[in-house]
């Protein structure tokens, strides 16, 4: 009761101290990007990228202090397996609000080697976020329509070629790779829009996973399957987090083998984008009974 009479208050000052943890981290990120460029490749841009990441992994813990600071929340984090910082990793994960990318960030701070998320070209341009995702390596996606393509048939093919690219600066240290396959953050409009034959989830898209997995698939040594759930703020996680009327939160996370699929060498891009996709339905109708069964617990 007294933290919903102060939401007002609380909004206000819980989120200019996160805008200003983002500033400062991103910040400091994007002026080490920027001296990067001059720095010679090999080792000494791979201790350049450490001291970044863990810039990163700064935001992110200082973030979720604030979290725990501003509401009563209680953290639920299982992890269904063993996972280790020397490993590569791909995540793949659904997508409620921005608040996801905090919590994945902070997760993998002393369990994971530091995460690569798959960006939508337009967040370049979202302050200290797109500059900061730039000077990290992460890739940025352009996402072409239909009609775009047969317009312009010579882009087509060109994301994939992105990924691949991105992909080949992920082979010599240890990554995380996430991806939200649900392309976009879960609403019930869009779940009635795209008639989503799950109940909790839209439906997952093979493109941008299948082609990480076709560059770089022989390097992971799982796939994380995570689902993240605010089961007491289903409508807006983000400004209940920021009112401090967030209660809480569960992260929980499958281990599993990476698809043997991805040895398919034999088979042409949409076969074998038809094949992941075969897979990641399974895994999605698996996903959804799970979180069914979470969110009834």
């Amino acid at each position: 009761m007294i933290r919903t009479l102060f939401s007002p208050v609380t909004f206000v000052v819980h989120t200019a101290l996160q805008i200003a943890n983002l500033a400062l981290w991103g910040g400091l990120i994007i002026l080490f990007g920027v001296i990067k460029l001059i720095l010679p490749s090999g080792k000494v841009t791979e201790a350049w990228n450490s001291v970044m990441h863990a810039c990163l992994f700064s935001f992110g813990r200082v973030s979720v202090l604030l979290i725990r600071l501003f509401n009563n929340v209680n953290i639920e984090c299982a992890v269904h397996g063993e996972l280790s910082k020397d490993r590569w990793y791909l995540i793949i994960a659904n997508h409620l609000s921005y608040l996801d990318i905090v919590l994945l960030i902070e997760f993998a701070t002393h369990r994971i080697p530091a995460p690569k998320f798959f960006l939508k070209k337009e967040l370049i341009w979202l302050p200290f976020v797109g500059l900061g995702a730039w000077a990290l390596d992460m890739p940025f996606m352009h996402r072409y329509t239909k009609a775009y393509l047969e317009k312009y048939p010579e882009k087509k093919g060109k994301d994939l070629e992105t990924t691949r690219a991105s992909c080949e600066k992920f082979r010599t240290v240890p990554t995380t790779v996430i991806n939200f396959v649900e392309g976009t953050r879960f609403t019930t409009q869009k779940h009635h829009q795209k008639r989503s034959p799950y109940e909790t989830l839209l439906p997952p898209k093979a493109g941008g996973v299948s082609f990480t997995l076709a560059a770089m698939g022989e390097l992971f040594t799982n796939v994380l399957d995570i689902s993240l759930l605010y089961p007491e703020n289903k409508r807006h996680p983000m400004m209940a987090m920021l009112s401090g009327t967030m209660t809480k939160i569960i992260i929980d996370v499958n281990v599993m083998p990476v698809p043997a699929l991805q040895q398919h060498s034999t088979l042409s891009e949409p076969e074998f984008r038809t094949t992941f996709q075969d897979w990641l339905n399974a895994m999605w109708k698996n996903k959804d009974s799970r979180i069914k069964r979470l969110l009834e617990s």
